[in-house]
């Protein structure tokens, strides 16, 4: 039996990709720090299929001692796919920012990720037909005014999965690294990174998706054998591509 992790699953993305896996007949692992919102959701899936397995995990993952312990504790499952979705936004002048929610946002978008994709790949690298996928933003890559450092957490997600997909195709891996770049979703990001209680995307935001439309994509991505899905910032069409930020191997600097 194998499992698909998904991070931040209690809400947005993270909750329909669990809902749309589901369907495709995957025992699910659902991380996020609300276990009501978890249990609601594992009673969801259960309804579309009662014999799939589905565990819920609490955690904190802006915590890096319950980051660690998270996948201490997952190593008595199979898991053939790690979906690392759990993050959130800021927007604020660089100047006006609130330090302490920053240093919770890098902790969150990019310790986190950093250190579940690195012990992910140091268990599954050669396990055929698992995969990585982080999810990034279309501020993965474009910088948007008022969001600079959100931006800049996203550039890295994105450089660090593109990356590591050259890094393990280069040594014959076979777990597959991708990256999902959103646009505007519908889900609580706007929330959260305003820090207003309500926020109407169809009264504020001219064009973006629902986060059952992101969940298609990521099953899109998930099924493909490219290593970016990402959605066009103007067009608001998804596409899936080939790593887009340049890679220079280490044979080629040494011929430089």
């Amino acid at each position: 039996m194998t499992y698909t992790v998904i991070t931040g699953a209690s809400s947005g993305i993270g909750y329909e990709t669990a809902l749309t896996f589901a369907e495709e007949g995957k025992n699910l692992i659902l991380v996020a720090r609300r276990e009501e919102k978890l249990e609601a959701l594992k009673k969801e899936i259960q309804n579309i299929n009662s014999e799939l397995d589905v565990v819920v995990r609490v955690a904190d993952l802006s915590i890096n001692e319950q980051v660690y312990n998270l996948y201490e504790n997952l190593k008595e499952y199979e898991i053939d796919t790690w979906i690392n979705n759990a993050g959130f936004g800021n927007f604020d002048s660089v100047g006006d920012q609130d330090l302490p929610k920053i240093e919770t946002m890098l902790r969150l978008n990019n310790e986190a990720l950093t250190i579940l994709s690195s012990l992910y790949v140091r268990d599954y690298a050669d396990k055929e037909g698992t995969q990585l996928i982080n999810v990034s933003s279309g501020g993965g890559y474009t910088i948007v005014a008022d969001a600079v450092t959100y931006c800049a957490t996203k550039f890295f997600v994105s450089a660090f999965t593109e990356g590591l997909a050259q890094e393990l195709e280069g040594k014959g891996a076979k777990l597959k690294a991708k990256v999902l770049a959103p646009a505007a979703t519908e889900t609580e990001f706007a929330e959260r990174s305003l820090d207003v209680d309500e926020f109407s995307y169809e009264q504020a935001v001219p064009q973006y998706h629902t986060a059952k439309e992101m969940a298609a994509f990521m099953l899109d991505l998930y099924k493909s054998d490219k290593v970016v899905g990402i959605v066009d910032g103007y067009t608001y069409e998804f596409s899936l591509r080939d790593p887009i930020y340049p890679y220079a191997s280490r044979a080629a600097d040494s011929d430089s």
